[in-house]
């Protein structure tokens, strides 16, 4: 179980925010909604996911941040301690 965060953003600043979220490292998943609360976008992150496998992710993401004025941003994060997911289905 992890414990999620949101905050209001404007377009411009989008890519830049999830870059430093990510950069935190126990982010577990990121979604993207509208102003309107419609989500545009949501992707899961792994430990270890850097670099390269980042890159489509990332330009997803600055296509929505030019389509967009005011976005919300919702992180999942990893409970503090574990180090990873560690809930089953």
């Amino acid at each position: 179980m992890g414990t999620k965060e949101s905050f209001s953003i404007n377009g411009e600043n989008l890519l830049k925010k999830v870059k430093e979220l990510i950069a935190e490292g126990n982010i577990k998943k990121i979604t993207i909604a509208d102003k309107s609360g419609k989500e545009l976008a949501s992707f899961p992150l792994t430990f270890g996911v850097v670099g390269i496998l980042l890159m489509p992710v990332m330009a997803a993401i600055g296509a929505i941040a030019a389509l967009v004025t005011e976005c919300t941003i919702t992180v999942e994060r990893h409970d503090e301690g574990t180090g990873a997911d560690t809930e089953h289905a």
